[in-house]
């Protein structure tokens, strides 16, 4: 099972990391120090390497070997790192073995999105990652829960297997999974801050957020309420962020990062644009609107201008 400092820290805020573009449309993850920094300062537990909000499935193995190795050289041990792998099997043991190579605390196993997926190839998909990661704890993200209870109890009893990301928005179903697997299993509420509290309902502890790229501080608030029973005082916390993740969800969330980068580039962190098929920019809709929420918190560069 995972070490105490590990689980203690799925328990906490998985934060997703950008991945910085320069004007050559390269990965530049020097970008990302100060963002790093903050998150960590402000209390973020563990940061993630190659995860959505990073645009995975948008880079290359290259790339996202090199985000990984960047990306602990930032870290430098100060909070544990999941590396995040998936795609063909190839790729996902390669990326794996990447991970531990660079010092990642643990893997972040992406569901694979191939159209034809069996339940038991899951299973042995699993196995293979877990072989290529030489042993790393697994966190495996789970996005679709249309496989079931029973195939879902089965990936969960891989060996190495310690934490579960549910980004389902099933709070029942998450109930009944965990139910039915190792009670020393963490299971993260992986729908960011807005979903944390059904799923703290039910069990999950601990979330995944985009938003420490930009507002850690504000994360780190909602888990602190959330970890005293507070409901009502997460809730208050959560209303003052929605129009963010009102604008990330649009576009068929298509915007998600869009929204994320926008944000930043306004604050003066500029992580470049997206990658298609995300949308870039936002629509001058969009932009004002995050720029609003930006300006009330005052989080935004004094020169900023939407758009």
């Amino acid at each position: 099972m995972a070490d105490a400092r590990l689980q203690t820290a799925l328990s906490g805020i998985s934060g997703i990391l950008v991945t910085p573009f320069d004007a050559a449309d390269a990965p530049e993850p020097a970008r990302l120090r100060p963002i790093v920094d903050r998150a960590i300062d402000a209390g973020v537990h563990i940061l993630v390497s190659n995860g959505n909000t990073g645009e995975f499935y948008a880079l290359t193995t290259d790339e996202a070997e090199r985000m990984v190795a960047a990306t602990a050289e930032l870290i430098d041990g100060r909070v544990p790192l999941l590396g995040g792998v998936g795609r063909g099997i190839k790729d996902a043991c390669r990326l794996a073995r990447a991970s531990a190579r660079a010092g990642a605390s643990a893997l972040m196993i992406h569901q694979p999105p191939d159209p034809f997926v069996a339940p038991r190839g899951v299973v042995d998909y699993i196995r293979r990652v877990a072989e290529a990661g030489e042993g790393l704890p697994l966190v495996l993200y789970l996005r679709n829960d249309a496989i079931g209870t029973k195939a879902i109890a089965d990936i969960c009893a891989i060996e190495g297997v310690v934490g579960v990301k549910w980004a389902t928005p099933n709070p029942m179903k998450l109930s009944e999974a965990m139910a039915a697997c190792d009670p020393g299993i963490v299971w993260v509420g992986g729908l960011a801050e807005t979903w944390a509290p059904p799923l703290y309902a039910v069990g999950a502890r601990g979330f995944t957020s985009g938003l420490i790229n930009l507002w850690p501080e504000h994360s780190v608030a909602i888990h602190r309420a959330l970890d005293a029973g507070d409901y009502t005082g997460a809730g208050r916390l959560i209303a003052r962020m929605a129009a963010f993740e009102e604008v990330r969800a649009e576009e068929m969330n298509g915007t998600n990062v869009t929204g994320v980068k926008t944000a930043l580039a306004m604050m003066g962190l500029d992580c470049g644009p997206t990658r298609p098929p995300s949308a870039w920019p936002l629509t001058e809709r969009q932009a004002a609107t995050l720029q609003g929420l930006l300006q009330r918190e005052g989080l935004l560069r004094a020169d900023a201008l939407a758009g």
